[in-house]
């Protein structure tokens, strides 16, 4: 990658669909609130496809639900990351941890880009692989996304990756928009492409079941798989309480099974289920002033525990939020990790 690709696309940053415009090099931010690429850290990891993962500072989302909320918030919880790493610094870490005894006993093959979300970072990590693929040419390449980046970012990304890991929140907009504060638009759109073009890239659509949330996503999502691809692997991630939703209950294993069941019932080949289900919690009572923002439960749902923790605007959509500067949701901090 030339240097000037990379100057650029922090220049006038439009790698995801937020589409911000803002001169990052400058100090300027856009919703993810990252200028530089930072990484938070980077360590072998068994989670498929094992691999030695990069997790990457920030995301373009602000899911309620967020699991490695330390992370993908950054800048505004205060929480201390890495830094900045050379790519090639960065690239020749990757190689030599590959190259261990200890990749090789969990059967760790690839480096995987994860977060936070790995598109606000891209020419930096387009950067290291090609650092990395001067080391050892073969050196695969995991991209693990929330699908909410441009076409030509999507392009991009395939050009370099083996494989990639692809989350779905939710299948209707105004669900995705409460609990990520994004479309699901874009987001469909990828996943669709990399479903009919790009399968062999595919490592699995992943699916977290938020109990009252995201229920009733789950069948239109799979349906929305199942007529791009029925063989496309699934998996059905089980809700643990955490950051907004720290309180939350989490996912019961029968719910997690009648998903499974759902989806074969509907056609697809290659669907499991994983996670740690039947942690306790409360569902928070709707808001009132919310019900009428959404019309769907879980939307309403999702708004109400937004509006707890902060934000004002709803229908949620971080790109016109006048506040997303200032986002309350990004400076959350829970009392209870699970």
């Amino acid at each position: 990658m030339r240097n000037a690709d990379f100057v650029d696309d922090l220049k006038r940053c439009g790698l995801c669909e937020h589409r911000c415009g803002v001169n990052r090099l400058e100090g300027e931010t856009g919703v993810c609130r990252v200028t530089a690429p930072v990484v938070a850290s980077a360590n072998l990891h068994l989670a498929a496809p094992p691999s030695y993962t990069v997790f990457m500072a920030g995301c373009n989302f602000k899911c309620l639900k967020c699991q490695s909320w330390t992370v993908s918030q950054y800048p505004d919880n205060g929480y201390h990351q890495r830094g900045y790493v050379d790519p090639e610094t960065l690239a020749e870490e990757c190689v030599q941890e590959l190259n261990s005894f200890a990749a090789r006993l969990i059967g760790a093959d690839r480096i995987s880009f994860s977060g936070g979300e790995s598109t606000i970072h891209l020419p930096y990590l387009e950067r290291v692989v090609e650092e990395a693929r001067k080391i050892k040419p073969d050196t695969k390449v995991n991209f693990d996304t929330n699908g909410y980046m441009t076409e030509k970012s999507l392009e991009r990304v395939l050009s370099f990756s083996t494989s990639i890991t692809f989350d779905l929140k939710a299948y209707n907009d105004e669900v995705h928009l409460a609990l990520t504060g994004a479309s699901s638009k874009p987001v469909l759109r990828n996943a669709e492409y990399i479903g009919r073009y790009a399968r062999d890239r595919l490592w699995e659509y992943r699916i977290v079941v938020i109990p009252e949330i995201t229920e009733d996503e789950v069948k239109p999502l799979i349906d929305f798989i199942a007529n791009i691809d029925p063989s496309l692997t699934v998996c059905f991630l089980a809700f643990r309480p955490n950051f907004v939703l720290e309180n939350h209950p989490g996912a019961k294993k029968k719910l997690m099974q009648r998903c499974v069941r759902i989806a074969k019932d509907s056609g697809l080949e290659n669907v499991y289920w994983s996670g740690h289900p039947n942690i306790p919690g409360k569902s928070a009572n709707l808001e009132s002033k919310i019900r009428a923002k959404y019309s769907l439960k879980g939307a309403q749902l999702a708004g109400s525990y937004a509006l707890s923790a902060g934000c004002q605007t709803h229908p949620r959509g971080c790109s016109t939020c006048i506040s997303n500067q200032t986002c309350e949701i990004k400076a959350y901090i829970p009392n209870r990790v699970t």
